[in-house]
């Protein structure tokens, strides 16, 4: 599944965009020097997300929106048409 699917994912399953998820992030206190761990706790407690989906955002959350070019442009799992992640909804999506 590309990193771009997975936000796509959780965004079908919770209601809520990866910009919004940042949003509520902030609210909270988490953002660039956050480890992991209570980044995923709080969405497993608050939106039932498993680990995989939790590190998509950990990573949204952390590092901000560009992902390694390694996943750009490649077929399979983890490839995406492009190195900057889409957080304002699946439908507006321009790639899509």
């Amino acid at each position: 599944m590309s990193f771009q699917s997975y936000l796509d994912n959780i965004e079908a399953k919770t209601g809520l965009t990866p910009r919004q998820f940042l949003a509520l992030a902030e609210e909270r206190g988490f953002g660039a020097g956050t480890k992991a761990t209570p980044i995923l706790q709080w969405l497993k407690d608050d939106y039932d997300l498993g680990r995989g989906h939790g590190m998509a955002l950990v990573h949204v959350i952390t590092k901000g929106p560009q992902i390694s070019d390694e996943h750009v442009g490649r077929a399979g799992p983890h490839g995406d048409k492009s190195d900057t992640l889409w957080l304002d909804g699946a439908a507006s999506n321009p790639d899509r």
